[in-house]
């Protein structure tokens, strides 16, 4: 394992140094974090037990920091942002907190200056620990009349501290330095030009004067706005600050701002450079994965290096908000159902109306806020109102009624049914929490015509993964006593559980066709009764038909028209609230799980027992009688329906998207 970790290293290694070549830059392999030195230490590990030797961690003097991103740029609301990422660092008690410039929005006179001014200071000093500003361009550049020479920079040192300074901790000296100072011939201030981006011998000489007065702290850590050493528009002065540094030898980091993204640029002669993003500056969000975010950096100074984490403003949670109570009760909301009732209704020609109620239930004991927004892909569809929004208080429940209604027109492909989505945040004491979005499906009637019948025989391919027809439970009622459950079915392949038809989940009954031993299972006075084959007895790629009746007191399974298995069973029948699904289980949601893998065809559900005795002869394609409860032909679809041939016209609804195919059965 050694010798592969150093393979892989030294391959890392040689990755980088190519990069480099090819981009032109010298630069170091990357940072190489070791393992924290640990040994065992008999004085320091207490216990009165036998067993392994535990090395613990050195005693080693290390501490934290945290590094803040520009704040400006962007809303004004961005302040927000600031104070959710203090409340987040305030979780960490860093040592201190630094800042890389851009402070406040800027670009104005003295008034508004200092108004901004204050409002940073004024959420900034929530902090737990000292902060350290540094100035950027938002920070000094004056926009208005009666502008100064100096612009806002005698604002900023009498309110916010010098333009560059130094200060020391735990033997580590932090250097700020400053990278709006004018063109020195022209005395224009513009970070687009390169004549404005160079370091004044007044600040290079005090650089030079406080590196040399640092040399024997163990690390120097630097801090300014501009990330100079990408170039471009900012010119080459980095090229003759550097080496400077570099000469330093003790120099560790480097950290700017002011791109509004993170950015890594190596380590180079030892020194790392680090542009951070934002806390509530500007922020595109292009690749929040890719540091396009609010974040701040942590870092951990240990006597070999530092560690770097970025961390997501808003993403530290605080420990101690999070008890057994918000546990428990957000836990509940989020398992709780939020019942929809609705007349909505579908006729041929696309048009439908109707409303839908949802009942939004607070089983917690705080107020919860939920937001509900109807909406569909199929942009032919009207709601009223388009989103409402409710606080509902502890133990109580509220209903919400939208309208909807859909043009005229076809159930061409483009349909889609509407759907309701619902958020829902837990008003905790000192925090709100999101629950996760649901999308709760709406249910929709269909007023439809049976379609012609194919010239071609069609079944329905599901693929064994989620695919499925649903068919809702109040659609259709099968009263107790005996009923038979058929279909045709064609299995690509058969594995360790597969559902064919079912409406099973501790009650109702099924098919399972789990390792080619077809089974028929009804839950009957509390238990399951089952007839099951003995053993592996299914063909894939050929057409079986399968029956199982349970007459009242028995149940019998039929393959092919064959007696395979027979059951005694109970009387009732125990119900459930589930849809039945064809081409799979369902689970405790409704939802498809154990797929089945083939065609399916000629779906029939009797409230009559109607086979009996050794042998039957299964009809090519069933009709409709008095006892048919469910009957699907698979002869075409109708937007998302699939047709129910019975008089309950319990039409299913796709899930997944299953095909029609032809069914070539012989």
């Amino acid at each position: 394992m050694h010798s592969l970790n150093a393979r892989v290293a030294s391959a890392a290694t040689l990755l980088w140094s190519s990069l480099m070549v090819v981009a032109g830059v010298t630069a170091d392999p990357p940072i190489e974090r070791p393992k924290h030195p640990t040994a065992p230490a008999a004085d320091r590990f207490i216990t009165d037990r036998e067993g392994r030797t535990l090395d613990l961690p050195a005693e080693d003097e290390m501490f934290t920091f945290v590094v803040f991103g520009d704040r400006t740029g962007g809303p004004a609301d961005g302040v927000k942002v600031l104070a959710e990422a203090v409340a987040d660092t305030n979780l960490y008690e860093p040592d201190l907190v630094m800042t890389v410039g851009d402070l406040i929005q800027g670009y104005g006179t003295e008034g508004p200056w200092m108004e901004q001014m204050r409002e940073f200071r004024g959420i900034m000093d929530g902090l737990l620990c000292p902060w350290f500003p540094v100035a950027g361009n938002h920070d000094v550049y004056w926009r208005g009349p009666n502008r100064p020479p100096e612009e806002h920079e005698a604002n900023y040192e009498l309110h916010f501290g010098p333009l560059w300074y130094a200060f020391d901790h735990k033997d580590r000296r932090f250097i700020v330095l400053y990278t709006d100072e004018p063109d020195p011939k022209t005395g224009e201030r513009n970070f687009s030009k390169p004549a404005s981006q160079r370091m004044s011998p007044e600040q290079l000489a005090w650089l030079k004067a406080t590196l040399e007065s640092g040399k024997d702290k163990k690390d120097v850590f630097v801090f300014l706005h501009h990330p100079r050493w990408i170039g471009g528009r900012y010119g080459d002065d980095w090229e003759r600050i550097h080496p400077v540094l570099a000469d330093a030898g003790n120099v560790r980091a480097v950290f700017a701002g002011h791109i509004h993204r993170m950015r890594y640029d190596g380590p180079r002669d030892g020194i790392e450079y680090v542009t951070l993003a934002t806390v509530g500056g500007g922020q595109s969000g292009l690749v929040p994965e890719a540091g396009y975010l609010h974040q701040f950096h942590h870092v951990t100074v240990r006597p070999d290096g530092i560690a770097l984490a970025a961390i997501p403003v808003g993403e530290t949670m605080d420990v101690r908000d999070i008890t057994a109570t918000v546990s428990d009760e957000t836990g509940r909301l989020a398992r709780q159902n939020h019942p929809i009732t609705s007349d909505l209704s579908v006729g041929e020609d696309g048009s439908g109306d109707g409303t839908v109620t949802v009942a939004t239930t607070n089983p917690t004991g705080r107020p919860v806020e939920f937001t509900l927004v109807p909406g569909s892909a199929d942009s032919r569809w009207r709601f009223t109102p388009d989103h409402q929004h409710v606080v509902v208080d502890a133990g109580e429940t509220h209903r919400i009624t939208f309208q909807m209604d859909r043009e005229p027109d076809s159930l061409d492909a483009g349909w889609r049914p509407p759907a309701v989505t619902l958020d829902a945040d837990y008003l905790g004491a000192a925090h709100r929490y999101p629950v996760p979005t649901r999308v709760l499906e709406v249910p929709v009637a269909a007023t439809l015509s049976a379609p012609e019948r194919p010239e071609i025989e069609l079944g329905m391919r599901f693929n064994g993964a989620g695919q499925a027809v649903r068919i809702e439970p109040d659609a259709y009622d099968l009263p107790d006593g005996p009923f038979t459950l058929e279909a045709w079915f064609n299995g690509d392949s058969f594995g360790d559980r597969v559902g064919l038809v079912n409406r099973t989940e501790g009650s109702e009954f099924g098919f399972f066709l789990s390792k080619g031993k077809p089974s028929f299972y009804v839950h009957l006075d509390g238990t399951y009764a089952f007839a099951e084959s003995a053993k592996s007895i299914l063909q894939t790629k050929t057409w079986h038909h399968l029956a199982g009746v349970y007459d009242g007191s028995e149940l019998r399974l039929y393959l092919d028209g064959s007696l395979i298995a027979r059951d005694n069973a109970g009387k009732t029948r125990t119900r459930n609230a589930l849809p039945l699904l064809i081409g799979a289980d369902v689970d405790g949601n409704g939802r498809p799980t154990s797929s089945f893998d083939g065609r399916i065809d000629e779906v029939r559900l009797s409230s009559v027992a109607r086979y009996e005795g050794e042998n039957m002869t299964p009809e090519r394609r069933h009709a409709a009688d008095d006892s048919t409860v469910l009957l699907f032909h698979f002869d075409a679809l109708q937007g998302p329906w699939l047709f129910d041939d019975s008089s309950n016209k319990a039409h299913g609804t796709l899930r997944g998207t299953p095909r029609l195919v032809p069914s070539n059965r012989q």
